[in-house]
């Protein structure tokens, strides 16, 4: 293992018997919720991933290296401890020199997850294309990510204060596969449907895994973007969502607002407009992305001992590769328990 990696031992033990393990960002912890919800919500979040079946591992930077897989005396330390830093792709380098506590975000938390060999992060929504980037050129990282990390990204959709739209484009332009998991539409985060169609839709978890899997055994570059859609429960409607976010973004004009101070500044907008119903939804978000994203590892477990029973018993299928198009990381059996709740999601 990378020596700036440290694998927490529940983590690591999954591993090495080839079980299934689902990543999970630290940023809402240290920079969601208020404490005790952010500690409550990131426990809500594990418990949904074990549930399915598979091992949650919260990512995050700890004291000079990587931590993969946290115990709750680490998850309160993210969440009561002041001036975490918000740690993108581009931030991992110096915030693992000066050995201060880092929050991952979905970019950082992938680099982690492919350097200890998971296959499989879920988070709320992931970051876009910014409305006015044909002005401003702002693009999140996680996109670029994407390309660079062979891990599936389980998500309701991306977040809707971006422009949907140009999003989907630039993934496509990207060759990042979209795949709606039960859903014919791209989520919205807080809202089930953005109105643009999934390129592609699966409905079982079983014939998701298969796609992963071929794609990664072809050889392609990166992962995938798996969409399911927030419950119909905790949705909010499109409709106003957008007029909220027209007058949030005026605000935000006037008030000089930009770069990384925008998002924040617009989901805290958003939340006392929709008298904190937004938060509510950000959390229910995070829980069942997390239990889509725990049967899918299930299943691609299963997907791997099944390819693995028609081996020579050395890993090799007599072609000169692993199968794993990631250097023999990243595989894991099926585990003795049933397979996953195979309930679509609509």
């Amino acid at each position: 293992m990378h020596p700036l990696v440290e694998i927490h031992d529940e983590v690591r033990e999954a591993l090495s018997r080839r079980r299934p393990v689902v990543a999970l960002e630290s940023t809402v912890i240290a920079h969601g919720l208020p404490y005790p919800g952010n500690v409550e919500t990131a426990l809500a979040v594990e418990k949904a991933v074990r549930d399915a079946g598979a091992v949650p591992a919260t990512v995050g930077i700890a004291d000079g290296r990587f931590l993969v897989g946290m115990d709750r005396a680490t998850v309160e330390r993210f969440a009561q401890a002041p001036g975490v830093a918000k740690v993108s792709s581009r931030d991992i380098g110096a915030v693992i020199a000066r050995g201060g506590l880092g929050a991952t975000t979905v970019a950082s938390s992938l680099v982690a997850a492919d350097l200890a060999g998971i296959p499989v992060f879920s988070t709320a929504g992931i970051g876009g294309v910014h409305r006015g980037a044909t002005e401003t050129f702002d693009i999140s990282a996680d996109l670029v990510q994407f390309t660079r990390s062979r891990v599936a990204v389980v998500c309701a959709g991306a977040k809707s204060i971006l422009c949907l739209k140009l999003t989907l484009e630039y993934l496509e332009t990207l060759g990042v596969p979209v795949i709606g998991y039960g859903c014919d539409d791209f989520p919205a985060f807080y809202c089930r449907s953005s109105g643009l169609p999934n390129p592609q839709r699966i409905d079982d978890p079983h014939t998701l895994a298969r796609a992963l899997r071929a794609h990664w055994d072809l050889g392609l570059p990166g992962g995938a973007l798996v969409t399911t859609p927030i419950d119909e429960e905790h949705a909010l409607d499109r409709a106003e969502m957008e007029d909220v976010l027209r007058q949030a973004l005026a605000d935000a004009e006037r008030a000089g607002v930009t770069g990384p101070a925008l998002t924040p500044y617009l989901m805290k907008a958003i939340s006392r407009a929709t008298g904190g119903a937004s938060a509510e939804a950000n959390r229910a978000a995070l829980i069942g992305t997390a239990r889509t994203a725990g049967r899918l590892a299930v299943a691609l477990a299963a997907e791997d001992a099944r390819q693995d029973t028609g081996r020579d018993g050395t890993g090799h299928d007599g072609t000169g590769h692993d199968g794993t198009g990631r250097g023999g990381t990243g595989r894991v059996p099926a585990p003795s328990a049933a397979g996953p709740d195979r309930e679509e999601t609509r």
